[in-house]
């Protein structure tokens, strides 16, 4: 088969040609989670498929299998493998299973739950885990039942920061201000007619992170948003562990409440337009962590949205909000001429 990413990220990640040859995979999940079907069951690979691609980052593959069982019908199952430039896929498949082991496993009494880990293949330099059914909250969050969404989002989060999960990594106010001095001149040298005004958000920006008091570290997701939760009947699943470290737990909130902010001006045309979401997001994560906590959810909200200028810069179909952002973000921060 040939290689569909071409030379784009050859230098940088290894090629994953063998992750998509459907007899090497099959030999693959045979030797490597022959567990899955258990003893004289078998795994039959039908379909693969690419489902996101970074180059030179990393590659998202889903491979749909039916499970074949003695004396039970057979059971059809989707695997996501990822697939991260240098790293071996270890890391990713450890947190996965120490999070459902910490109570986060699919009959978890409060719905609040992980996808199942399902296994790492070294050849591939990936870990795998089961594809769970349902709907990303951004999918649902602006609907009727939205600000009760909200309040679930809140939990599992506050969830993720009361599980002890260990780690090496950590993460600071300091570590955020610098993402935005990295970031931000990046649109400043693309649009030098904006030069001054992103670099007074910048000065604020620093202003506020060095004013703001900062929780107890704990275990925190660090890249939450409404894309990181599906949303199933009974239960809601969180996804993608990859930056999880230790730092302040109102990151995670105020990351999500900027998120929300985005996807409202860039959706309705009015960041307000979810403000009633973000107000019982807020809310009852106070209620869960306490009130000290507001001051740095605000704060890091603001951050998000200052570095959604620099976001937006990515996606071709972002790029007629980025004006729109940087005149929000002077508004938030107090910095409007």
């Amino acid at each position: 088969m040939t290689d569909p990413f071409g030379a784009a990220g050859d230098e940088e990640m290894p090629s994953i040609t063998p992750a998509l040859e459907p007899n090497e995979a099959q030999r693959q999940f045979d030797d490597r989670l022959g567990h899955l079907a258990g003893d004289n069951g078998r795994l039959d690979l039908r379909e693969i498929r690419v489902t996101r691609y970074k180059p030179g980052r990393r590659c998202v593959i889903e491979y749909d299998l039916i499970v074949e069982r003695p004396d039970v019908p057979p059971e059809e199952v989707t695997l996501i493998g990822k697939v991260r430039v240098r790293r071996f896929g270890k890391s990713g498949y450890r947190i996965l299973k120490a999070f459902w082991e910490a109570g986060f496993e699919a009959e978890a009494p409060d719905g609040i739950c992980v996808p199942e880990p399902a296994g790492t293949i070294s050849k591939f330099r990936m870990w795998l885990q089961r594809k769970v059914p349902g709907w990303t909250a951004t999918d649902l969050i602006a609907g009727p039942d939205g600000e009760v969404l909200a309040r679930r989002v809140a939990e599992a989060a506050h969830k993720v920061h009361r599980a002890g999960v260990p780690t090496e990594r950590r993460h600071t106010m300091a570590d955020e201000l610098r993402i935005l001095q990295e970031r931000l001149p990046e649109v400043a040298r693309r649009e030098p007619r904006w030069e001054r005004r992103i670099g007074r958000v910048l000065e604020a920006c620093n202003r506020l992170g060095a004013r703001t008091p900062e929780l107890e570290p704990r275990g925190i997701h660090r890249d939450f948003y409404a894309d990181q939760v599906i949303v199933g009947e009974d239960r809601i699943h969180l996804l993608d562990f990859d930056l999880y470290c230790k730092g302040d737990p109102a990151l995670d909130i105020g990351n999500f409440l900027g998120h929300l902010t985005e996807q409202s001006l860039r959706t309705f045309g009015d960041p307000g337009a979810l403000a009633h979401v973000e107000a019982a997001l807020e809310e009852h994560f106070v209620e869960l962590s306490g009130e000290a906590a507001r001051p740095a959810v605000r704060a890091y909200a603001d951050l998000t949205l200052a570095r959604h200028i620099h976001l937006s810069t990515l996606f071709p179909e972002r790029r007629a909000f980025t004006g729109d952002l940087l005149e929000l973000c002077e508004e938030r921060l107090g910095v409007a001429c």
